[in-house]
């Protein structure tokens, strides 16, 4: 239990480190591939969210899809590439080969879909190369380009006026 404080401390620090380094890119183009970075622990409805962007004209095999649970069983069998506490090193580096491909992927645009503040989800949405990035506005400011103000549960909501200001800066 101690060590995961210190752990997390570690984690911070890099997190902090990575935050002051961040490039703003200017979204021109239309969203076609999007990453979706997800915390279970808070938010069941992942498949739910996905057939919403589906609605939206996002091409399935273009919605790279990770989950992060605070609760990570290694002998259980997630249905999405799943990870947890154990994947981020003390110096906040990724040991996981599916977190690096998701995190080296240049998205056209990558959604957190957390709204707690959790060290190890904002290290991978600060690390992302994703061109545009969206979340939560309870979460770091620093983190997204784009904050909505919702509630995590209405994901129908979340997606129409993610679109909706999309389409009005195109």
């Amino acid at each position: 239990m101690f060590l995961n404080y210190i752990k997390e401390f570690f984690v911070k620090k890099s997190l902090k480190n990575h935050l002051n380094n961040v490039k703003n890119e200017v979204f021109t183009s239309n969203v076609q591939t999007i990453g979706l970075l997800i915390d279970e622990s808070e938010f069941r409805h992942s498949k739910e969210l996905i057939k919403e962007l589906m609605l939206y004209g996002i091409v399935p095999e273009n919605i790279k899809t990770i989950v992060y649970r605070g609760k990570f069983k290694d002998k259980k069998t997630y249905s999405r590439p799943t990870f947890g506490k154990k994947h981020i090193s003390w110096k906040g580096d990724v040991t996981e080969d599916f977190l690096i491909d998701f995190i080296k992927t240049e998205f056209d645009l990558l959604i957190s879909y957390y709204n707690v503040e959790k060290v190890i989800l904002m290290m991978v949405t600060s690390q992302s190369k994703a061109k545009f990035k969206v979340g939560f506005s309870t979460v770091d400011k620093s983190l997204n380009r784009w904050m909505l103000d919702t509630d995590l549960e209405n994901y129908k909501l979340f997606i129409f006026e993610l679109f909706k200001y999309l389409k009005n800066i195109k």
